[in-house]
């Protein structure tokens, strides 16, 4: 991906990490932006950001209110969080408000900079509407609603095809449970439906469906179908 001009608004109130996040995305061509608190990354938001990375440990505002806030006036920017806490229910608080992503401190740069990739190809791919998702052998076809390993074709179920049509349709993001749940079944039931059938969709698209290559799992928290190319 061709990062030359792409803003990426980094909110945090540690000068150290600011000057890592600084200087590990400039030098793969990143614009970066800096906030050391939620007053000033609202302001920056005029600014255009592609991608904004938050931590929710603010001194100002809580962070998972500075999301919404975030949310409340660009609900397509990418949205990394990035915070010392790992609870869970934090993790899943965040990904329900609109984060499209979540790394706990300390974290790995290569990392970092790979699901920051995922979150920006999202984006292109539902602002550019592509009818055929590929990541890798899997090929989803959305309009004739035919999906492909390599040369091989695949019948799924109904339910089947839908969860993973809304899993290539948030390809690169981390889903919740609560959130597949909701899409599927319209209403929140128990998610041992949801790990039936995550289960039986990759027995028909995984290589080796006990070490899957496109449907991830987020432990406690949810899924993520593997970013297309």
């Amino acid at each position: 991906m061709n990062t030359a001009a792409i803003k990426v608004l980094v909110i945090d109130d540690e000068p150290p990490i600011r000057k890592l996040l600084r200087m590990g995305l400039s030098t793969q061509g990143y614009d970066v932006l800096e906030a050391s608190n939620g007053k000033i990354a609202l302001e920056k938001l005029a600014e255009k950001p592609a991608l904004i990375i938050l931590d929710l440990g603010l001194p100002d505002i809580q962070g998972h209110d500075l999301l919404q806030m975030i949310r409340a006036r660009d609900d397509g920017v990418p949205i990394v969080v990035l915070s010392s806490r790992g609870d869970e229910a934090g993790k899943v608080q965040a990904l329900d408000l609109g984060a499209d992503d979540y790394l706990t401190k300390p974290f790995g740069m290569d990392e970092l900079l790979a699901r920051m990739r995922a979150a920006l190809r999202h984006q292109l791919q539902v602002h550019g509407e592509r009818p055929v998702f590929r990541s890798g052998e899997l090929s989803v076809d959305l309009v004739r609603r035919i999906v492909k390993v390599g040369d091989r074709d695949v019948k799924l179920s109904p339910k089947e095809y839908e969860l993973l049509r809304v899993l290539v349709q948030h390809a690169g993001k981390v889903l919740t449970h609560r959130f597949l749940l909701k899409e599927l079944w319209d209403e929140l039931t128990d998610a041992q439906y949801l790990r039936v059938y995550v289960r039986q969709l990759r027995q028909k698209i995984e290589l080796d469906p006990e070490r899957p290559q496109f449907v991830l799992t987020e432990t406690g928290i949810g899924y993520r179908l593997r970013a297309g190319e």
